[in-house]
């Protein structure tokens, strides 16, 4: 059994700059046996908390293609993850469209665009996000939290294929 420094050193980065999670997943006995038991713990955690932390999880998140995506500023994961989607080669038509939807997003709705972008390509990703700055706030906002869980699944799977979990 691994020690709570240990733990969270290998999961805290599943949800986006929010240790919180996998610290809490430990504090109430993690003892998962499998890779889709912790994800389903760690998701009851994000969905147990209140609306406002929810909020600043969704927040937690980087835009896509976004200044920060061209900086050194964004996480590991995030950065690998908007590379195999090819945000960081967008053209500069494409690279307006997203600074464009990004901003429009996030006025509208508070926190940025989320998306699980994996197998996706930057026109799909652009079209989605255009199709989704439609919804109300409500929808959004739900469909961004799922987008988080799927981000997370993806990465608890790669921890589990790449980490020696024990």
């Amino acid at each position: 059994m691994m020690n709570k420094d240990k733990f969270v050193s290998i999961f805290g980065g599943v949800y986006e700059h929010s240790p919180f999670v996998a610290e809490a997943v430990f504090d109430v006995g993690f003892g998962a046996s499998s890779n889709e038991e912790l994800v389903a713990n760690m998701k009851a955690v994000v969905d147990s908390i209140a609306f406002e932390d929810k909020v600043k999880l969704l927040r937690a998140h980087p835009d896509l293609a976004g200044k920060l995506a061209v900086g050194e500023e964004l996480t590991e994961s995030s950065s690998n993850e908007q590379a195999g989607a090819g945000l960081d080669q967008c053209s500069e038509d494409e690279y307006a469209a997203f600074q464009a939807l990004n901003k429009a997003y996030v006025e509208k709705f508070g926190f940025p665009f989320i998306l699980a972008v994996s197998g996706w390509g930057r026109a799909d990703i652009l079209e989605r996000f255009g199709e989704r700055i439609g919804n109300n706030v409500e929808e959004e906002f739900n469909t961004a939290l799922a987008e988080v869980h799927k981000i997370a699944k993806i990465r608890m799977e790669q921890i589990f294929e790449n980490t020696k979990v024990s």
